[in-house]
């Protein structure tokens, strides 16, 4: 295992203590996640089942034998864990790298804890290095751009890439994001939007920021 993979395995490690027995847990997606999914693992017998934010996730739950659960018939998640592109010391997010945005919102907005895992590297002051993901209908995908143009951004599309929703996403560079919730908001608005990857409107509760010194707790 590299550094950075042993720091996400302590993140994922650390969120395990938030999980209680009886829990149906919602899960997140992409490399740091994956540790969380397999740690969940050992202890599968003690909760109730998981709810996943991508294929890929649910796949991978499956393959453990923890029971993938519909959220539409579990109601209000007790707890999410998933990692993030970037994080804030505000616990503002932005996340989409791995294309699960929008269901990854989802399960967060449905859930009473958000802990986001992710090791030091990704800790920022402000937005924006890392390029913003965001879900489009495809029919809207040049008008979102041009209004994407006009905030100062620079869209390009993720090639021949497609979206567990069957639509595309433009991965915006440039766009230093000082106000994240004015930002969130204002994208939000672009008819064809589907799913801004900053997650600052419901920010994570807890965030697990694991470095060489071991794991370091912000809430």
């Amino acid at each position: 295992m590299s550094n950075a993979d042993e720091m996400k395995k302590a993140a994922a490690e650390a969120a395990l203590e938030y999980v209680e027995d009886g829990m149906i847990v919602g899960v997140g997606t992409g490399s740091t996640a994956n540790h969380f999914i397999d740690l969940l693992a050992g202890m599968k017998n003690r909760i109730e089942g998981a709810v996943a934010s991508s294929e890929a996730s649910a796949q991978r739950l499956r393959g453990h034998g923890i029971q993938v659960m519909d959220l539409n018939s579990t109601g209000t998640l007790p707890l999410y864990v998933d990692g993030a592109d970037e994080a804030t010391e505000h616990l503002h997010l932005t996340k989409g790298g791995g294309g699960a945005l929008t269901r990854e919102k989802i399960v967060a907005a449905a859930s009473e804890t958000f802990v986001c895992i992710a090791d030091e590297s990704k800790r920022v002051d402000v937005l924006g290095a890392f390029p913003l993901p965001v879900e489009v209908i495809p029919m809207a995908r040049s008008y979102v751009a041009r209004e994407i143009l006009k905030l100062g951004g620079q869209p390009e599309l993720r090639q021949g890439f497609t979206t567990d929703n069957g639509n595309i996403i433009l991965d915006v560079h440039n766009l230093r994001i000082s106000n994240p919730v004015e930002m969130e908001t204002t994208l939000n608005q672009i008819a064809g939007m589907v799913t801004v990857g900053i997650f600052a409107r419901r920010p994570a509760d807890v965030l697990l920021l694991a470095g060489p010194d071991g794991v370091r707790t912000l809430r």
